[in-house]
């Protein structure tokens, strides 16, 4: 059996990603020189040409390209394999890493402070994006999705809460404007909205259809952003209920605007059924959402 070291492959793949050495060592954190031995040192021990050197980079020959092809799931495999090791003890200790939407994180921050505070053996990852983290490459442990029950035949999927967004106006945008006091008043006001990538959504949807374009002062594509903009009291715009709570000068917008409920979903990879840490994390969650 030939003597390969699983770290030749990953360098060799990073190669095969960056199409450089210079830029693989960049994204690596290691040095040109060890790139440069490790790729040597694997193409030697397999007997293959992995890549064609040349001054504009490195190009993969037909072995380069089957490693390529085949490297992402022998890595979602060596991730499955490390979570179901970490958690077969039931062990309430090590990295819980989480992935939610930004919209979310700063409502699950207090939570997760205290749920440190119960675990303190636990060390906590969260990452905020809107884009969805494959958990089949153990970049996460836990996925906080917004919006549709997710799919997949490998995802456990657990209801968590639902949201509500209104419509808000900070205390001090009334003080100076007032309040539409009624639905054709809309336009004699100022708003901040999420951009045309999330026209889609029903409530807002709803709402551009009776609004003069010049009226919208303010656009983002991050809810995050639309959020502060209201806080500030630049004009009048969505915000989650749960948002609002922590913001007394948010006064609500009670007019025949629809409101939009979004669930909040619990998901995991099946590997993960038996992680005590997982199944203690959800049920936290649950007594906090029901405390508050």
């Amino acid at each position: 059996m030939i003597d390969l070291s699983w770290d030749d492959y990953k360098i060799a793949y990073q190669v095969a990603i960056d199409g450089s050495l210079s830029k693989a060592a960049q994204s690596l954190g290691v040095n040109h020189a060890t790139v440069l031995r490790r790729v040597n040192q694997l193409e030697a021990k397999l007997e293959v040409t992995l890549f064609i050197r040349h001054q504009r980079g490195y190009k993969l020959t037909d072995a380069g390209l089957l490693l390529m092809d085949e490297m992402p799931e022998v890595i979602a495999k060596f991730a499955s394999l490390a979570n179901r090791l970490q958690n077969i003890e039931g062990n309430l200790s090590g990295e819980l890493r989480i992935t939610t939407v930004s919209s979310y994180s700063s409502v699950i921050t207090p939570a997760l402070k205290a749920f440190r505070e119960k675990y303190p053996k636990i060390r906590l990852k969260l990452i905020s994006t809107d884009d969805i983290v494959p958990l089949d490459t153990g970049a996460a442990h836990v996925s906080l999705r917004a919006g549709p029950k997710p799919n997949g035949v490998d995802l456990i999927v657990k209801e968590l809460t639902q949201l509500q967004t209104y419509y808000y106006a900070h205390q001090s945008y009334i003080d100076k404007h007032g309040i539409p006091k009624s639905f054709d008043e809309l336009n004699n006001h100022l708003w901040v909205l999420p951009s045309k990538e999330k026209h889609h959504i029903p409530f807002i949807n709803h709402l551009i259809q009776h609004l003069d374009k010049s009226n919208i002062v303010f656009q983002s594509n991050l809810f995050p952003d639309i959020h502060q903009a209201v806080y500030s009291g630049m004009g009048i715009g969505p915000v989650g209920q749960h948002h609002a709570k922590q913001h007394d000068k948010l006064v609500n917008i009670n007019l025949d605007l629809p409101k939009a409920e979004e669930s909040i979903w619990f998901v995991y990879h099946k590997d993960l059924k038996h992680s005590v840490r997982i199944q203690t994390f959800y049920q936290f969650l649950m007594a906090s959402i029901t405390r508050s």
